[in-house]
């Protein structure tokens, strides 16, 4: 074995450009499928291990008190295939007044439980403790990090309701409340429902969650489940925003798995073809045939060891803050989403060498079938004859001798030209890509924003850090549009809104004013304009089954407005929808907007206007409108590196090609020098040898990355791209791509090909 080592070692020093060309497009995939792996685990994994350490309901059903009495839901908790129950518990609906721990004006569940424990849902208390008495809350914490201590003690007044005042923050992975008081306390609140939470033997997928609610509501009042919820909503919720970076980057990996392929083998084949020699005389001097296999196989593993651990790190290194921009905004509770599964490491270091292990066997076994003198002989010996057909029928054209004996090389060798082929294709397919998600992620950034600057001004709000309005909200906007430079002005408002029949929460957005930009937002439908009118985004309307068209019942301060969906959004969070002012004055007419969109006049000046609006009022916060976004930001920063690589990379594995034929075709080098060709002929012919390969790879590559864009952009399930965004390629463009194969291609054999230019002819000529 020490022998083989020794002869590995020997090889890989020997062999520097082929030990760097393995280990860098390791090291790309590698990452690459790191970074896939991770947002893929982490999209189920920190949610399933948190619900199950909290005993997370399955399903959260509310009953009407009315139609149920406590005993028929007590019967529930015994029908055949549920597992576990907790309840019933009163529950209430409190009207939050606006900006109370920063939470928006609008409905609070309050549910009375004696203590956060029980055979489901068990809620972690962050800080403070359960309520034990009357006047007391605890709230669920679902902004994100840790609830502030000085918050405890403060009161919540609402109309007609006892105040109550908070003493504990706590968080509950299935959402099953907003708040929780004592059993007694919201007796005093005046409950109309009752909530009931199940733990199910099967709950594996939707149908098994509506099968086993079915089943536990068999043989109530007709009517007296008014709203529940799955707790494969919550986790698709969680999951959301990380499922639309899964597919770009996914399909990254797959790329770069495919090019580590491609290039292994050609790098192992082209070896084991320009050694012939070294095979013969490895075999005369005793290694057996499998240890020679060896030999290849621990020359092409060392590297690709080397390059899997570096991309691991690497990987590791940017999974943290990918995986932080891609759960930015979600409610978490409990779980965990910026560390990476420890099998997620153990995959990469030990799947992507051994990936590369069996690719590089196929060439590999080719040296365990040559006989010693045949090796020894074929190594010394000039291949003639393939290719030559080709070659005379390129010589009768007009085209200059060295081009078309340049055109002519690929075909001597087949196979090799084909994996080159296939890496530049990859490369082509993955340079295209890019270009279309960035083109899209530009499209989209701009959504709503337009080429025209913008100025977002906030109002006064008692924690936010700005003191009270002074003026009116009519008042206020008419200012606004007065101020030099205003073109349009569009007023926001928000509140918590109760949809009807559904247990999850929702916030509203109302707008007034112009909506022409906002109008641009809209992937289908049109902009809400009467009462009850909503437009959400597509997380929003899938998680509650909902399509443009259908109608919904808006419910707020016990009123309610019957409307209908009558758009779609671009994007939009999986909690809110978007609505119409009119809406605003049925249900809560003192509500006032909280925030303007100012869109100016071109060529105006934003810093100008928004210290304008500042000097106002106090009550006044105005700043540029940004016009960028995380999310397109990441993408494409990450697709732009990635391709960057992938496309260095194969010029790589291009160059090993070039590199490789230049030195098998060494003493016909000689022969055309010594019969007057001269160092700039030989370049051309050595980069055209390349230059067909990557035209025809570059026309094979565009088709497929364009089938890969739309492929990636159809399954975001949290963005609807509207048809512009991803209508996104036009001639020139596709034109420019053609030449990226060419280019791939010609700046991989530059440097050999200059290499052979200088090349003598004695040197050429000698025989080993």
């Amino acid at each position: 074995m020490s022998a083989v080592w020794r002869a590995a070692r020997a090889a890989v020093r020997r062999r520097r450009v082929q030990t760097v060309v393995i280990g860098l497009v390791v090291l790309c995939s590698t990452t690459t499928v790191l970074l896939a792996l991770a947002l893929l685990a982490a999209a189920s994994a920190p949610f399933d291990k948190a619900y199950a350490a909290q005993r997370g309901a399955h399903a959260t059903a509310t009953y009407e008190l009315a139609r149920v009495s406590d005993a028929q839901l007590a019967q529930t908790a015994r029908r055949p295939g549920v597992e576990a129950a907790a309840g019933p518990f009163r529950q209430a609906v409190v009207e939050v007044p606006g900006d109370w721990l920063w939470m928006p004006r609008g409905p609070l569940t309050v549910v009375g439980r004696a203590d956060p424990g029980g055979p489901v849902d068990r809620i972690d208390l962050l800080s403070g403790r359960w309520p034990a008495a009357s006047g007391e809350i605890v709230v669920n914490w679902d902004i994100g990090g840790s609830p502030y201590d000085d918050l405890l003690g403060s009161k919540l007044e609402s109309p007609g309701v006892p105040t109550l005042t908070v003493v504990g923050f706590a968080t509950s992975m299935s959402q099953s409340a907003g708040a929780w008081v004592t059993p007694d306390q919201v007796a005093e609140l005046r409950p109309a429902s009752a909530q009931m939470l199940y733990r199910f033997a099967d709950a594996s997928s939707p149908a098994a969650v509506r099968d086993g609610l079915a089943g536990a509501t068999a043989g109530l009042p007709e009517e007296s489940l008014t709203a529940s919820q799955s707790y494969l909503t919550l986790k698709k919720a969680f999951s959301s925003r990380a499922g639309a970076y899964l597919p770009f980057m996914g399909l990254f990996g797959v790329l770069g798995l495919l090019v580590s392929a491609l290039i292994v083998g050609n790098v192992v084949s082209g070896a084991v073809v320009s050694g012939y020699r070294h095979i013969g005389v490895l075999k005369a001097m005793g290694f057996t045939p499998r240890q020679v296999v060896a030999v290849y196989l621990a020359m092409t593993g060392v590297p690709a060891a080397a390059g899997c651990l570096l991309g691991t790190l690497a990987g590791g290194a940017l999974a943290g803050p990918i995986l932080k921009v891609a759960f930015s905004g979600t409610e978490t509770g409990n779980a965990v989403v910026t560390t990476v599964d420890p099998w997620v490491f153990v995959v990469c270091l030990l799947g992507v060498p051994a990936l590369v292990l069996l690719t590089a066997l196929v060439p590999a076994l080719r040296a365990h079938r040559l006989p010693a003198a045949r090796a020894i002989s074929a190594g010394g010996s000039s291949r003639t004859g393939r290719g030559l057909r080709v070659q005379r029928l390129l010589g009768a054209t007009a085209l200059p001798r060295s081009v078309s004996l340049g055109l002519g090389q690929p075909f001597a060798r087949p196979a090799r030209t084909l994996l080159t082929m296939a890496a530049i294709v990859l490369g082509v397919t993955t340079v295209t890509l890019s270009t279309g998600l960035t083109s899209t992620m530009l499209a989209y950034a701009k959504t709503g924003r337009g080429d025209v600057p913008a100025v977002t001004v906030m109002t006064g709000a008692p924690l936010n850090g700005i003191p009270p309005l002074r003026l009116g909200d009519a008042e206020t906007e008419e200012r606004l549009r007065s101020l030099p430079g205003a073109r349009g002005v569009r007023a926001r408002a928000l509140s918590q809104v109760s949809l009807v029949g559904y247990a999850q929460p929702a916030f509203a957005d109302f707008y007034r004013g112009d909506l022409t930009s906002y109008a641009a937002t809209l992937a289908d439908g049109r902009v809400p304009r009467a009462a009850g009118e909503v437009v959400a985004g597509p997380a929003f309307l899938t998680e509650r089954g909902l399509a443009v068209g259908d109608e919904v019942t808006l419910e707020l301060n016990g009123g309610r407005v019957p409307g209908r969906v009558v758009g779609e959004l671009v994007d939009g969070d999986a909690q809110a929808f978007a609505t119409s002012w009119e809406t605003l004055e049925a249900l809560a007419p003192e509500l006032r907007a909280r925030q303007y969109r100012v869109e100016l006049a071109p060529g105006s000046d934003a810093g100008a206007y928004a210290d304008a609006v500042n000097a106002l009022d106090p009550g006044l916060r105005a700043e540029v409108a940004g016009t960028g976004s995380a999310a397109t930001t990441t993408v494409v920063g990450f697709s732009s590196v990635f391709t960057v690589l992938l496309s260095v990379v194969t010029a790589l594995g291009v160059f090993n090609t070039v590199l490789l034929n230049t030195r098998e075709r060494r003493r016909d080098l000689g022969m055309l020098k010594s019969i007057g060709m001269t160092p700039r002929q030989v370049v051309v012919m050595t980069v055209t040898s390349v230059t067909g390969v990557g035209a025809v790879g570059g026309l094979l590559g565009i088709p497929l990355g364009v089938a890969a864009h739309r492929l990636v952009v159809d399954n975001v399930g949290i963005v609807s791209f509207t048809g512009p965004m991803k209508d996104v390629w036009h001639a020139p463009q596709l034109a420019g791509l053609l030449l990226a194969g060419v280019a791939i291609a010609v700046l991989g054999a530059l440097v050999p090909a200059r290499a052979a230019a200088r090349t003598t002819i004695a040197s050429a000529l000698h025989t080993e």
